[in-house]
């Protein structure tokens, strides 16, 4: 029988909080898990053998704890009479509407949450904020918890998920840092020592960091929106290659080498997707202007226009390499998830790609090995000729183009002569990657064009 203060509930069994309780509940077996969501087919996906999301590993560590300590339910308000600490791990999108529209983000989900939360509470609880939230969010969130007439005590969390897609489960068994927030009362203090407690489980004491709730919050923003300014630095040195020769993966090498730089997140690519990296960079740029902060607002704004850049930019070399147009013409994007190892297509570049070719009135085949069934989503309403097809030699067949827009490593592997010979010709490769062997397919017959390289053309 588990007790009480070790019962958890995640509200959201999304690409967060369903990882995240995994392996909580996988690591800390006197722990009850529990993950509660109001979407019932999700929640059968997860009391399925087939998972609602692709993730490297999580299959395993969800089988096995599942039905012991970690179980699944739509029953939101039950779980929440049952829990002792809360994590809440829902959606927070940019806000589409009102003030702030385009940049600040939409917290009627998570307030939504936070009031059911007081409305089903028995009892004192811990509430975690599981999801990438604005600075000082945590005070609005105490304040109506705390506003409760049952005589009840909330203590607010900040505990921000910093596991990347693709390596979600690797990510959370061995983390960088643990990040913990917590008020500076004695409530608060007694709250975060129980926080610290759990993930002790298997985290070093080292790895383990304690703030303050403010910090904590702000620490989400500032790490995405570093590592997004990375990428559109280096996307940004790409567009310079290629007027002048010189080769991106020759110049992230040799600054990659300074020690003070590191080489991570120095890949040059389509650009960046997911659902955080633009997100909070704009949640980010708002807080600056609300705070009257203008010139820091700019600065950080740049890092998104120039992702928009690098995404169109790709586009537009394609139709001009292409005799300046892709009307009638069949284009093949291989990958449409916004990185490899994961089927999310949140803000992915292929969607934004996709769209562009569609306006220019290219035919498309999209092939993907996970993403197919969120690209369905992603497209639908928009108008054009697109197909998707899971066999890349199918989706190949007849087409003017290849591009390549998420590096999955089987995209290596293909049999670039089979996919040459059923080609128009001639036969185009945008490796937006730079994953493929490029003087291999222009051995074959290939006109190869490497994102910030020389271009390998038979036409040139």
């Amino acid at each position: 029988m588990f007790k009480k203060e070790k019962t958890i509930l995640c509200i959201g069994a999304g690409y967060v909080g369903g990882p995240t309780m995994a392996v909580i509940a996988d690591k800390c077996p006197e722990y009850k898990v529990i993950v509660a969501d109001i979407n019932q087919e999700r929640i059968d996906g997860w009391n399925s053998e087939t998972l609602p999301i692709y993730e490297p590993g999580l299959e395993s560590v969800v089988k096995r704890a599942r039905g012991k300590n970690l179980f699944f339910t739509s029953d939101v308000f039950a779980a929440i009479k049952e829990a002792s600490i809360i994590f809440v791990s829902v959606n927070t999108p940019t806000k589409t509407f009102g003030e702030g529209a385009g940049k600040a983000a939409n917290l009627q989900y998570w307030e939504a949450t936070a009031r059911s939360i007081v409305e089903h509470s028995e009892d004192d609880k811990i509430v975690i904020e599981k999801s990438t939230l604005p600075v000082r969010t945590a005070e609005a969130m105490h304040r109506i918890l705390q506003s409760n007439d049952k005589g009840l005590n909330f203590d607010v969390i900040s505990n921000p998920e910093f596991m990347a897609e693709g390596t979600a489960i690797d990510d959370l068994n061995t983390p960088d840092r643990v990040l913990i927030g917590a008020m500076e009362d004695e409530s608060g203090q007694i709250a975060l020592q129980r926080i610290v407690d759990l993930y002790s489980c298997w985290v070093p004491k080292e790895r383990i960091k304690t703030t303050n709730v403010w910090s904590s919050e702000l620490s989400k923003l500032v790490a995405n929106a570093m590592l997004a300014q990375r990428i559109s630095s280096i996307n940004s040195i790409s567009a310079i290659c290629e007027k002048t020769d010189a080769n991106i993966v020759d110049v992230s090498e040799a600054i990659g080498l300074d020690s003070r730089i590191g080489a991570k997140f120095l890949k040059a690519g389509v650009g960046f997707g997911g659902s955080c990296f633009q997100k909070d960079i704009l949640n980010l740029t708002y807080l600056c202007e609300y705070y009257n902060l203008p010139e820091v607002a700019k600065y950080w704004e740049s890092v998104v226009d120039i992702n928009n850049y690098q995404e169109s930019r790709f586009v537009k070399r394609m139709i001009r390499k292409m005799f300046n147009t892709v009307a009638g013409k069949k284009v093949t994007l291989f990958g449409f998830a916004f990185k490899a190892d994961t089927g999310d297509t949140r803000e992915a570049p292929a969607k934004y790609i996709s769209k562009m070719l569609l306006e220019e009135h290219a035919q498309l085949a999209i092939s993907d090995p996970e993403a197919l069934e969120n690209a369905a989503k992603d497209l639908d309403g928009i108008e054009g000729d697109y197909e998707l097809i899971k066999c890349p030699y199918e989706a190949a067949k007849g087409a003017h183009a290849i591009a390549i827009i998420t590096e999955w490593n089987e995209f290596k592997d293909y049999d670039y002569k089979k996919i040459f010979d059923s080609m128009e010709k001639p036969a185009f490769i945008f490796d937006g990657r730079n994953i493929l062997d490029h003087k291999k397919l222009y051995e074959i017959g290939f006109n190869v064009y490497p994102l910030g390289q020389q271009a390998l053309s038979h036409l040139e």
